[in-house]
């Protein structure tokens, strides 16, 4: 078992405890002798810090923790890298998602006008990294956790050398959800599952190897506890016509009418609802007395983090052939999107060796709003890599929540002057 050194970048996040839970859980199959904290804010990587130190506390081999503002020095050496940083904090992200919502349209931190910006505020930042990593940690992997991570990981893919596997908590989220409501026993069920991040889909169920998708798919739809399951009560006769269902995020494109209505309601937006939750949560992680992850965690989101990241890394080190839902370059996965671009798919990790599974032709129910939505990402990619303004507006129009083009110039001008220091398009 060879002796790892993971960097996590952005690690002043109220996150980072969570990341650091799965590896005390996993002790036993890979060793850590230094995990490297990386942050420009040092007050917050002081106190999130040092919980962690205290964490670490709790293994059997402690390693090292190391806190640093510099970005070659966490990532010297590194076996892995997390990127899981958000530019301009909670305070950015509320001005994502109030931007559009002056203009009737939701905003939301992943898609969108708010996913646009926070795209257009982060490729940059995030490929400093990458080009660092080339320099000091070329044999490193990236997994990258920054939102939106499809694009992000479309962007280190396209732009960098490193190596780089982008994770989202959403699938892993409902399969045990699903796993939990539907009384399914976890490691007897495969879900056949494709898309890209944020938009993701269920095309069938396999229990212990038999394919039980006409038997579960109407009673999940039916189920009163659908919600929970999906992330939103989708429409049964849509459903069962596709014979897909829709998970989490895609209640953005298939209801956009209801959830816009809804969101337009709400006195304040999610990002500044998680300001306030985090604050608490630095004051809780300021307490000597606290070795764990605190349950207030849970109110930030990001469920399973942890376990998608590390049983991930766990099947590079020990080549247990797992399957993992991942973002990966397409390379003639789904033969209607460009080899390069990033789709999320399982894959089985044998080693360093990453086999996506086969897939073929985009189902045609859905293929139109895919290549859509992807068409949008990679122009936005596009637009932050090469500063240019006039690709910005095009992929902003591009996007299916954009009714105008007339509209979609007046949210760019007002995201680019909301973001002056971390947005500089001509």
């Amino acid at each position: 078992m060879r002796e790892l050194k993971i960097a996590i970048i952005g690690a002043g996040s109220t996150y980072s405890p969570e990341l650091i839970h799965g590896f005390v859980t996993r002790e036993g199959r890979m060793k850590v002798k230094e995990f490297a904290l990386m942050d420009i804010n040092k007050d917050r990587l002081d106190i999130v810090g040092g919980l962690i130190k205290r964490m670490c506390g709790e293994f059997k081999e402690k390693p090292l923790v190391t806190m640093t503002g510099n970005l070659e020095e966490a990532l010297t050496g590194a076996d892995y890298v997390v990127t899981q940083f958000r530019v301009g904090l909670l305070p950015a992200r509320a001005k994502d998602e109030n931007i559009p919502k002056r203009h009737g349209i939701i905003g939301q931190e992943t898609t969108g006008p708010g996913g646009f910006a926070k795209a257009l505020r982060t490729i940059p930042e995030i490929l400093k990294i990458a080009h660092c990593m080339e320099k000091v940690a070329p044999n490193a992997t990236l997994i990258n956790f920054t939102n939106p991570s499809g694009i992000i990981t479309e962007a280190l893919s396209k732009y960098s050398n490193i190596r780089v596997v982008g994770l989202c908590n959403t699938p892993i989220t409902t399969y045990k959800r699903i796993n939990k409501v539907m009384g399914l026993n976890e490691e007897e069920v495969f879900y056949d599952y494709f898309g890209i991040n944020h938009f993701g889909f269920i095309k069938g169920i396999y229990v212990k190897g038999k394919d039980m998708t006409d038997e579960l798919f109407p009673k999940i739809m039916d189920h009163p506890k659908l919600d929970e399951m999906l992330g939103y009560k989708f429409n049964k006769s849509q459903a069962l016509a596709m014979r897909i269902l829709p998970v989490g995020y895609l209640q953005y494109y298939y209801h956009q009418k209801e959830v816009r209505e809804n969101f337009l309601k709400q006195e304040k937006t999610r990002g500044e609802l998680l300001i306030d939750v985090d604050k608490e949560l630095l004051v809780q992680y300021s307490d000597p007395n606290l070795k764990t992850k605190p349950a207030g965690l849970d109110q930030r989101g990001g469920a399973w983090y942890s376990e998608a990241a590390c049983a991930l890394m766990d099947s590079f080190e020990n080549n247990d052939r797992a399957i993992h839902v991942i973002n990966i370059q397409n390379n003639g996965t789904f033969t209607d999107l460009a080899d390069d671009a990033v789709i999320e798919i399982p894959a089985r990790v044998e080693g360093e060796c990453i086999k996506t599974l086969n897939f073929g032709k985009l189902p045609l129910a859905v293929k139109g709003l895919i290549e859509h939505v992807k068409a949008y990402e990679s122009l936005t990619v596009e637009a932050a890599v090469k500063g240019s303004k006039d690709l910005a507006l095009i992929a902003l129009i591009n996007h299916p929540f954009m009714t105008s083009a007339d509209e979609a110039e007046v949210i760019l001008n007002e995201i680019i002057e909301a973001h002056p220091d971390y947005i500089h398009l001509k």
